[in-house]
């Protein structure tokens, strides 16, 4: 098949998750194109495969904000008749399906019907399509879509719940490559880089937005820490970050937390980690714990959205109710008091990840796209 992918060429999940799926699919042999404002993070354009075409939108004194959504349509469609496209998967409903449908509408003028599917992600649901601004356009998005996928049970119920929406929506989980989170042959965890042999290392990954509680991650490794030797790993930038420096300082904690910023070597980092802190405020599947999970790393999350469908309660980690550092605390400590209790941990982190090897999901969508292109078809016939 040949697949165009538009989606965030960032470090957020749903970005990767595209970079990855798309990546794959070029690996079983279908022709992708990438159409996006930047060259995604995780793209390696090493596969004849894989193909990158840039959405440029030209600015122009009239507009106060430039309109991407037309030039993302456009695009679409010349490269919909260059490359002879035969299905548009786009990942988040605004802007992404929205731009999806026009480009649909203007090639159906010109005689050319190709099926549209979309993958939600949950910004795009619960923070952002939210607003009564953007509600009609994501509605309209999403029942304008040929198939829609969700990433969790949670988000799928969700979305029902906040919109009007007549299409079915279909599950299929995010998901890891197992194989990528494994360290080289011969390669070395520098452990001790980080921390002494007496230490454990605790990591947090995220995009330090308000909804991931950054202030809750140091409060609850202050209370592992005074139990504990422990280190902090915190990954990742954002508009959190310095207010979490901060309160590090007041804590007295400041020589025992890192801050490395954004970070291409997440599967180094998680290598010589023993724990994982999760404590967002909703999630709509819980990306960043999973990887943790494929390199053995216990998580310790909050129950809200689709982290129960990935962190097995007392078996991969815990779970806890939103905002009780307490509880978090706690079961960070029953994991980490006890090498051979870590050690059932981690061992049951990988088990549960293995759920979600990329081999076991991909051909779902490969179905959904099967599924797609037959719907079209039947519709151009009729």
């Amino acid at each position: 098949m040949k697949i165009a992918i538009v989606c965030y060429p960032t470090f957020g999940g749903s970005g990767v998750v595209a970079t990855e799926l798309g990546l794959e699919l070029a690996h079983r042999g279908h022709e992708i194109h990438f159409i996006t404002y930047r060259q995604p993070v995780r793209l390696a354009l090493l596969n004849p495969n894989v193909h990158y075409h840039e959405v440029n939108v030209p600015e122009y004194p009239l507009f106060h904000y430039q309109p991407y959504e037309l030039a993302l349509s456009s695009k679409l469609v010349d490269m919909v008749k260059l490359h002879k496209i035969e299905l548009m998967h786009v990942h988040y409903a605004i802007p992404h399906a929205y731009a999806g449908y026009m480009a649909k509408q203007m090639l159906k003028d010109e005689g050319i019907f190709i099926p549209m599917v979309t993958t939600l992600h949950g910004t795009d649901i619960t923070l952002v399509g939210n607003h009564p601004f953007y509600k009609p356009a994501v509605s309209f998005s999403i029942n304008k879509s040929d198939v829609v996928t969700s990433v969790s049970q949670s988000l799928k119920d969700e979305t029902y719940k906040l919109f009007n929406i007549t299409k079915e929506i279909e599950v299929i989980p995010n998901f890891i490559e197992l194989e990528k989170t494994k360290l080289e042959e011969g390669a070395t965890c520098y452990r001790s880089l980080m921390a002494s042999d007496s230490e454990k290392i605790i990591t947090h990954i995220s995009n330090f937005r308000k909804v991931k509680r950054i202030p809750d991650i140091i409060k609850i490794f202050h209370k592992i820490q005074q139990q504990i030797p422990s280190k902090l790993m915190m990954v990742g930038d954002g508009p959190e970050k310095e207010k979490a420096e901060l309160l590090c300082e007041e804590l007295g904690i400041a020589n025992k937390v890192i801050f490395f910023g954004n970070s291409n070597e997440i599967d180094k980092i998680l290598c010589f980690s023993d724990l994982f802190l999760l404590p967002s405020e909703t999630e709509s599947f819980g990306l960043a714990a999973l990887e943790a999970m494929a390199c053995s790393v216990p998580v310790i999350s909050s129950n809200t959205g689709g982290l129960p469908e990935v962190n097995v309660d007392g078996f991969s980690g815990y779970l806890s109710n939103v905002g009780d550092i307490d509880s978090m605390a706690k079961n960070a400590v029953r994991i980490l008091e006890n090498e051979t209790n870590l050690a059932k941990f981690k061992k049951n982190a990988y088990a549960v990840s293995e759920r979600f090897d990329i081999a076991k999901i991909l051909p779902l969508y490969e179905a959904i796209y099967e599924k797609a292109i037959q719907e079209q078809f039947k519709t151009e016939s009729n």
